[in-house]
């Protein structure tokens, strides 16, 4: 299978970002990220999906839309809208008449930023997702880069810090959004977890001084999600734009949190003496899977079962698990950056019935 690098959830000049799409297509094309998800507040901008190019390298760019109910308070849960190809920020004041517009046009909702808290130094409110009855979804922005930094927002001398050194932010998913990520998948749901940008490029001042907060290219360096695709895209729009979709639809993907080191290269599979799956695929657990994850790095990983830890590894490339007990198993890998051993990659599950 190929495999695409996605950078997700971003925000133009048509809501609250702080650049075009063309720019932002020259940022990702420089940081060589091969698809971009543009999702404006409340507003699907048409026209701008399609492929942009720059020199010698060329991006995708697919236009997708964040949805939410301006008119509650407090603000929660936003939607992330992928593939609908129109505007259904009208079914925004009722999360499952949402997901279930989402659903009728064909197109992918995630739920964003599950766990968002407060920054009251900053006067930004909690937005996490509560209305966790609902059904119908595709997943769930397992880790949103803006979300992370907000939570670091003790007192405004943690803004400048973190503003002046950004490598320092990312230490991986909250806590509380992968319980709730387990919570849902033993449950028997298919739940496909993404990693999100949240991409603005604020800009801010402190007296004489100037800074662009977070630029696109730095995102696109951090948090991406990866696809495992048939094929490498083709440069045309409605063939790659259906198999993006589908990729994600299928959850054959993982989050990469690329700044460390790139993750690119990951795999994790299940083997049976038939098939080969991968993320997202389901397979009778039978009279025995091997499982096999190989790492881009000799870094430290762990098997999950059902949401718990069965096994973990030192500082290994390549490991094999065998097992007949049905289950949800997913993958994660830290590595060790800038004095903190961080979240490196968390994998979507593949699921032994």
């Amino acid at each position: 299978m190929d495999e695409l690098l996605v950078n997700l959830h971003m925000h133009t000049t048509y809501s609250d970002g702080h650049a075009t799409h063309r720019e932002i297509a020259k940022a990702a094309i420089e940081a060589g990220i091969n698809v971009v998800i543009v999702t404006d507040h409340n507003v699907f901008v048409s026209g701008e999906e399609g492929y942009y190019e720059e020199g010698n390298g060329k991006v995708l760019m697919l236009i997708g839309e964040e949805i939410h109910d301006q008119a509650r308070e407090p603000q929660k849960n936003h939607t992330l809208v992928f593939g609908a190809g129109r505007e259904l920020s009208q079914f925004a004041s009722n999360p499952q008449q949402l997901l279930d517009a989402v659903k009728k046009a064909g197109g992918l909702s995630f739920l964003a930023h599950p766990v968002d808290p407060a920054a009251p130094v900053f006067g930004e409110t909690d937005i996490s997702w509560v209305d966790w009855d609902v059904q119908s979804f595709t997943g769930i922005e397992l880790w949103n880069g803006m979300s992370e930094f907000k939570g670091l927002l003790k007192s405004k001398l943690h803004g400048v810090f973190y503003a002046l050194f950004p490598h320092t932010i990312a230490q991986g998913p909250y806590p509380e959004a992968v319980r709730i990520w387990d919570s849902l998948l033993n449950q028997g749901k298919q739940v496909v977890a993404i990693g999100g940008s949240d991409a603005h490029a604020l800009p801010a001042h402190l007296g004489p001084l100037k800074k662009t907060l977070f630029p696109y290219e730095f995102h696109f360096r951090s948090i991406n999600t990866h696809l495992l695709t048939p094929q490498p895209l083709t440069g045309n729009l409605y063939d790659d734009r259906r198999m993006v979709l589908e990729a994600f639809r299928l959850g054959h993907a993982f989050i990469g949190y690329d700044l460390p080191a790139s993750t690119v290269g990951f795999r994790f599979y299940a083997k049976t003496q038939d098939d080969t799956m991968v993320m997202g695929d389901m397979t009778p657990a039978g009279k025995g899977v091997t499982l096999q994850i190989r790492l881009p790095a000799r870094v430290p990983c762990r098997l999950y079962k059902d949401g718990k830890v069965i096994k973990k590894w030192q500082k290994r490339d390549l490991y094999t698990y065998i097992t007949s007990e049905p289950g949800v198993y997913r993958v994660e890998a830290d590595i060790e950056y800038r004095g903190a051993l961080r979240r490196w990659i968390v994998s979507n599950p593949i699921y032994l019935i």
